[in-house]
């Protein structure tokens, strides 16, 4: 019984470690970085068009936090009761670090860099708007992979201190 029992311990925990999490180990991740960019594009699209990729964004955020729920759902509990709050925390803490990591944040660093960017080059270049606008959207689009990162190992840490000890989760 023991050898069966430390089998299946071990066979679990392989299972668990061949698991990705497709909504941030795989390519889908940039969907909730659409919204950045949006923003980078922002000087040269319709601002329709800007909100659309927010909708975008939000879509992943919701993805995951429903594919986090239902993971939490499936797992056994001793009681409903218990079931019924790690899949609220599921929700809950899945939906605000996206929100947070992949849109809010990101969304205003990317904003704001093209906004200063563009001020930048109009008192300092004698460049013509479109090129300027071009510009800008090129930074905009190229800081993206570099705040990734650092954002969300800040989120993490902030959710870590800040947020998760009132409902007790631990780091996922």
């Amino acid at each position: 019984v023991m050898a069966e029992s430390g089998s299946s311990t071990y066979q679990k925990v392989q299972d668990d470690l061949r698991q990705i999490d497709i909504y941030r180990d795989t390519p889908i991740r940039f969907l909730g970085y659409s919204n950045e960019v949006g923003e980078a594009f922002r000087s040269i699209v319709p601002v329709s068009l800007v909100r659309a990729t927010y909708v975008a964004a939000f879509g992943y955020v919701c993805a995951d936090a429903l594919d986090k729920s239902r993971k939490a759902h499936k797992k056994e509990w001793p009681t409903c009761s218990d079931r019924s709050k790690a899949v609220a925390v599921a929700a809950g803490d899945t939906f605000l670090w996206q929100t947070l990591a992949s849109v809010v944040i990101p969304g205003f660093t990317i904003n704001r860099l093209c906004h200063f960017t563009a001020i930048l080059l109009s008192k300092t270049t004698r460049l013509p708007p479109t090129a300027r606008k071009w510009a800008t959207t090129a930074i905009g689009l190229g800081a993206i992979p570099l705040i990734v990162r650092p954002i969300d190992s800040a989120v993490e840490m902030g959710m870590d201190s800040w947020v998760r000890p009132i409902y007790g989760a631990a780091h996922h």
